[in-house]
């Protein structure tokens, strides 16, 4: 059973079980000493994972693995990384050569060590290649990594990675969260102590009056559906839209001398050289930390090292809450969809006190198991983590702790988890494996599983350079960067932007000095407000169309309304049909104004003559009905083999995204099948190797002892795969195991054990049986469950022509600043 098999099957390869030490004397440093692979069930990480251990435990080799396992199954991440550890994730050389490793090896290193960083780059190169060998992979592995998922550096705030941003805008949440009071006030919450942890003011929400009164700016804001930009956020601490906070007036609350020094506080911080860098970037969005746009699976490694303590608690808790809004807008799921990473969770998750990043962490661990979101939180500090909180967590990965009160801590969250998932536990045996920990090595406690395991970890795919620094960094990621650049997809902002400075005529004049043109008062006029923080120089006119359309199905259970809008730029003049050549508004947020802007100095774009004739729009309203029947339909992807179809407006690559998850509950299913199955059956081999053991132990057979635990140690090894720790299989047969051994260590003096090797060829039979069912069965079940093998069917809809309603046919007048940008 290759790699392969165990990576189709949702199975995480982390390394080798090692013998219990209370039980076996045998030296675990090798990988050799023992070939039972330990291999994880991806699903178990939907109940969160803990990793602790001291400096040099291999700590972070170990949550490499487990991202890089994950992302081979096509699972994304997303990684909060503090310490610069994790971009060793695009360390990645599938070819192993030693030019691959040159750039990045530490000329200082290679200098302790007296050699040419050529040299170093050579030696390492031949040590990561053997490494992989060791550990029973090759590296055809590294390439199905890079094959599977994109690994990508995000800097916040910064320009060596890709930049992001969480403060050009605070926006509302979805209607159904803010329909929801407890969700809202999480919501709330977190940005009113983001923001103020950035500026380093206490965020208590009951006494401080700066929590109070940001908390209340936002509810009034995000209630009237109104995005608060910093502008008018610094506007609305001055003058708020309300008088009272509470039942309180809001002078004797909070003064106005006091609320413009809170405003001058915050405007300070937005106009200090260094606050630029948070206004730039790809606005925060989680689907596409997760998804590329052609729906790849990514590792979005997100690199907070170059921030300062206060701006990681504002970024971390911004993430935090974003994670929780996308968590809540998936569907239920018992399979594992995507993870939370973070490298370093000491001061985020505290045992006292309560920093903004806290509840929305706790939120996390108790909801997102419904969801399929999975927690990994790494620490080498257990003293200083809310215990209480990781209770919920069910796998615990724990190296070598550094203090006995580390040791202490960590067996209290244990037993807490234990308690709280109805598992048994043993303290004092988990205290004596604690303690007979190695480098890499790590004691594994799963509540899914019998009892806790010895884990040696593997080799990572990744080269294990160590930090990054900022300059390795930019230099990752630049030509990702680029490509990032150039295959971006404009909004229809900038495609509007395009089609004005495609309308704009040689020799037209970029601005007009008259006022709002005077229209026949038949002509309908709508005014599209500029967006907060921009000016308006100049408005333009446009045509606008708005409709209904009408798509049915009955084939694919599709009854489904659509709403389009429209909008063709004006030039001197307009084509016989605009519509041919208009651009589509496919973003939310479409509100115009049927009054004009109540600024009067604003001048107005003189419009074409046929935009001030009546008959003119009665043209076009017949225009665009013919023009929707005849051009637009609605593409719907199905695929027969796994029940499902697209959703009205879901690109092809999110469909795939829902598809493959879907795939991914079928296969975990028909896995958890075959392992009900064959725990089964490998009960009754249990008791017949009991009762075999019992026979050569009271016969004293030497050499049957030692061929029958040979097929008990082969036995384990591939039903494991299968099977992992779910029930008491294997502790079962490593008693048998060992009761053989003691048998075989009192029979030197062997008399007849012919019934003994009889049983024991018997033994052997079945076992060889049983693996060969169960690999036929294993590649059965993965042929079956390969999304990207499943062909798609596309359905072009066109919609009913009876039903297209046209809601209407306007002039509309559109924004633009003094650049000629568009200020919508």
């Amino acid at each position: 059973m290759s790699t392969a098999d165990f990576e189709k099957l949702g199975t995480l390869f982390l390394g080798y079980e090692l013998p219990n030490p209370a039980h076996n004397t045998t030296d675990t440093t090798s990988p050799h000493t023992q070939q039972t692979p330990l291999l994880y069930d991806s699903r178990d990480l939907t109940t969160h994972a803990v990793i602790a251990g001291m400096t040099g435990s291999g700590k972070t080799g170990l949550g490499i693995a487990l991202l890089e396992e994950a992302a081979i199954d096509g699972i994304p991440a997303i990684c909060i990384d503090p310490k610069g550890d994790l971009g060793n994730l695009l360390l990645t050389f599938p070819n192993l050569e030693p030019a691959d490793f040159e750039p990045w090896v530490d000329p200082q290193e290679a200098s302790r060590l007296g050699l040419q960083p050529a040299e170093y780059a050579r030696q390492t190169a031949g040590t990561w290649l053997q490494g992989l060998a060791d550990w029973q992979q090759t590296p055809a592995r590294i390439r199905r990594l890079r094959d599977a998922a994109d690994a990508l550096i995000y800097t916040p705030a910064g320009s060596a990675g890709l930049p992001l941003t969480v403060l050009k805008s605070f926006a509302p949440p979805a209607h159904t969260e803010l329909n929801d009071p407890e969700i809202l006030r999480q919501h709330i919450q977190a940005a009113a102590a983001g923001l103020l942890a950035l500026l380093q003011i206490d965020a208590d929400p009951v006494s401080s009056r700066e929590f109070i009164l940001l908390s209340s700016i936002f509810e009034s804001a995000w209630n009237s559906g109104q995005t608060l930009t910093l502008e008018t956020l610094i506007r609305s601490i001055q003058q708020p839209p309300f008088d009272r906070i509470g039942f309180l007036e809001l002078e004797a609350c909070y003064p106005q001398a006091d609320r413009f020094k809170l405003a001058m506080r915050l405007n300070n911080l937005v106009a200090s050289p260094g606050f630029a860098a948070w206004l730039h970037g790809e606005p925060l969005n989680i689907d596409r930390l997760l998804f590329s746009p052609g729906g790849k699976p990514r590792l979005a490694i997100i690199s907070i090292a170059h921030l300062s303590d206060e701006e990681r608690m504002f970024f971390v808790t911004m993430l935090l809450n974003e994670l929780l809004a996308w968590m809540r807008r998936q569907s239920g799921t018992t399979s594992l969809r995507a993870l939370l990473y973070m490298d370093e969770v000491f001061g985020y998750f505290p045992p006292v006190g309560n920093p903004p990043s806290k509840q929305p962490m706790l939120t996390l661990l108790k909801q997102a198991r419904a969801f399929g979101l999975g927690i990994v939180l790494a620490t080498q500090n257990p003293v200083d983590l809310d215990y209480k909180g990781l209770a919920n967590c069910g796998t615990w990965f724990l190296g070598r702790l550094q203090t006995e009160r580390d040791k202490a801590r960590v067996l209290d969250g244990l037993e807490g988890a234990a308690g709280a998932s109805g598992a048994a536990f043993s303290r004092s045996q988990m205290d004596q494996l604690l303690s007979s920990l190695g480098k890499r090595m790590f004691v594994v406690n799963n509540v899914h599983d019998s009892g806790p395991v010895l884990l040696q970890t593997r080799w990572t795919l990744s080269w294990l350079r160590g930090p990054l620094s900022r300059t390795q960094i930019e230099r990752l990621m630049q030509p990702i960067i680029t490509h990032h650049t150039e295959t971006t997809a404009p909004d229809c902002r900038q495609r509007l932007t395009t089609a004005a400075a495609a309308a704009q005529q040689p020799g037209q004049s970029a601005t007009s000095d008259t006022g709002r043109p005077l229209l026949p008062p038949e002509i309908p006029e709508l005014f599209l407000p500029a967006a907060p923080a921009h000016d308006t120089a100049e408005f333009r006119p446009a045509l606008l169309g708005q409709a209904s359309l009408h798509f049915v199905d009955r084939k694919l259970g599709l009854d489904v309304w659509d709403q389009i809008t429209l909008i063709h730029p004006a030039a001197e003049t307009l084509p016989a049909n605009p519509w041919d050549q208009a651009e589509e508004w496919d973003e939310a947020g479409f509100s115009p104004d049927t009054t004009a802007p109540a600024d009067t100095h604003t001048p107005f774009r003189q419009p074409p003559a046929e935009l001030a004739r009546k008959r003119a729009f009665s043209a076009w309203t017949t225009a665009l009905k013919n023009h929707l029947y005849s051009t637009r339909r609605l593409t719907v992807l199905s695929c027969p083999a796994a029940d499902l179809s697209s959703e009205p407006g879901e690109s092809e690559s999110r469909f795939r995204i829902r598809l493959r998850q879907k795939v991914r509950e079928t296969r975990d299913l028909a896995a958890e099948k075959l392992r009900r199955k064959y725990a089964a059956r490998l009960q009754t081999l249990e008791g017949r190797l009991a009762r075999a053991a019992d026979r050569i132990e009271k016969q004293q057979a030497q050499q049957s002892g030692k061929r029958l635990s040979a097929a008990v140690s082969f036995g384990t090894t591939v039903l494991s795969a299968l099977l992992g720790r779910r029930a008491l299989t294997a502790a079962s047969v490593s008693r048998a195991g060992s009761t053989i051994r003691s048998a075989s260590a009192a029979a030197e003096k062997a008399g007849d054990v012919r019934n003994a090797e009889e049983q024991h060829q018997l033994l052997q039979q079945q076992y060889d049986e049983l693996q060969h069912e169960l690999e036929a069965e294993l590649q059965q079940v993965t042929a079956a469950h390969d999304a990207d093998l499943l062909p798609l069917e596309q359905h072009q809809i066109p919609p009913r022509k009876a039903d297209i309603v046209i809601n209407g046919v306007s002039l509309l007048w559109l924004p633009f600043d003094s650049s000629g940008n568009p200020a919508f």
